[in-house]
């Protein structure tokens, strides 16, 4: 084993959490030829970083985040902070000529996104995006299939992320505004499956051919509970694209459907079979071969936890004996230690090309919604 990689993490709510266990947890499972080390962790909540890094095992910690990006320790700086902070803490890091992991959607604006893949581009270091859900074993499948000719032409692409828990109740956090994250569910949700989309087909989005968009909670309890603020961003958008080979998407976002958790679920229709997958469910992965004599064609359930035969399986447990949703986040660790020591990873990662991309659709979706018509991405730059 090489040199460890040094990680330097700027954030410690949710994501923070998930990424320190991704790093923490990938050399105990997978042989990668560049071990994490969890030097450094930023936040601004001093009350709590100390705890939190003696909990997930960081060296040291700092309210400063800038201390992450001067660390000559840290060779990965790993960005899980609110979107509108994404691109300085980026440019930075990548001026400094650190790797630099950041979460999705890459930045708050198209203008901030645009920023920050053109630094990449220029850049020493290499760049990621947490788009975790393509580390699952079911998803990889899926990948391979679709690679091997299995579905034929696409055809259709149907696409929904949707959960619950933003209701009047919801406290007026960062999300909910629009300074801070540049949208809501759609960015937060439609981003993910619009990034599986354009990974499985291997297809480009040409056209959003209508959107809608809708605010449900207007105002929301203010945190510390002392009166209500202005929500300003969407609660649902739904939209429909048109690839570049000819497929048609529709695709839709929510954080008001009372029942899914957490339901991102993708299906795939080609000229010569189907699949689908569903996150609630998300070690098993529904294949439809059309070609199949029509006494048995149907839906086949596989679940995706065999070793030499799944994406990633064969780093975790026996058959059936399932993965969850931190280990998408091990995996994706797993597959960025490859590419820093130059190794090919198992499935191909997104980087701020990639994922400007994304943001790109993301955009012309809200353009669509606001100006009720269609839009070409060529217009979207």
């Amino acid at each position: 084993m090489g040199k460890p990689l040094g990680i330097g993490l700027i954030g410690q709510k949710f994501m923070g959490r998930a990424h320190s266990n991704g790093w923490g947890q990938v050399g105990r499972f997978f042989d990668v030829p560049r071990a994490p080390a969890l030097r450094l962790v930023a936040a601004r909540q001093a009350d709590e970083l100390a705890r939190f890094a003696a909990r997930w095992g960081w060296e040291d910690s700092t309210t400063r985040w800038r201390d992450v990006i001067e660390d000559e320790r840290v060779d990965l700086v790993d960005i899980g902070t609110p979107n509108d902070v994404h691109a300085e803490q980026a440019l930075a890091a990548l001026e400094a000529g650190k790797h630099v992991a950041c979460e999705k959607p890459l930045a708050g604006t198209l203008a901030d996104a645009r920023v920050m893949r053109d630094a990449a581009r220029k850049a020493q270091g290499q760049t990621f995006v947490w788009f975790n859900y393509r580390r699952c074993p079911a998803v990889g499948l899926a990948w391979k299939l679709i690679r091997e000719g299995r579905l034929g032409a696409i055809q259709h692409v149907r696409a929904h992320y949707l959960q619950s828990w933003g209701g009047p109740d919801t406290p007026l956090v960062w999300r909910f505004k629009r300074k801070r994250a540049g949208s809501g569910a759609h960015g937060d949700l439609n981003a993910h499956i619009v990034d599986l989309a354009r990974f499985l087909t291997g297809d480009e989005i040409t056209e959003i051919h209508g959107a809608a968009s809708r605010t449900f909670v207007k105002q929301r309890p203010l945190p510390d509970g002392t009166g209500t603020g202005r929500s300003d961003v969407d609660d649902a958008v739904l939209f429909l694209a048109g690839f570049k080979q000819g497929a048609v998407a529709s695709f839709e976002a929510t954080r008001n459907a009372h029942g899914h958790h957490n339901r991102n679920r993708i299906e795939i229709n080609g000229a010569h079979g189907s699949l689908r997958w569903d996150f609630e469910d998300m070690n098993v992965l529904h294949f439809c071969d059309a070609r199949a004599d029509a006494r048995e064609l149907g839906w086949t359930r596989i679940m995706c936890t065999a070793a030499g035969h799944h994406p990633y399986a064969e780093a975790w447990w026996p058959d059936a004996h399932v993965l969850g949703y931190e280990h998408g986040f091990v995996n994706m660790a797993a597959a960025v230690c490859r590419a820093v020591a130059r190794r090919k990873p198992e499935l191909p990662l997104p980087d701020f090309e990639d994922a400007y991309q994304t943001q790109r659709v993301l955009e012309a979706a809200l353009i669509a919604a606001r100006e009720r018509c269609a839009v070409k991405l060529s217009e979207v730059k």
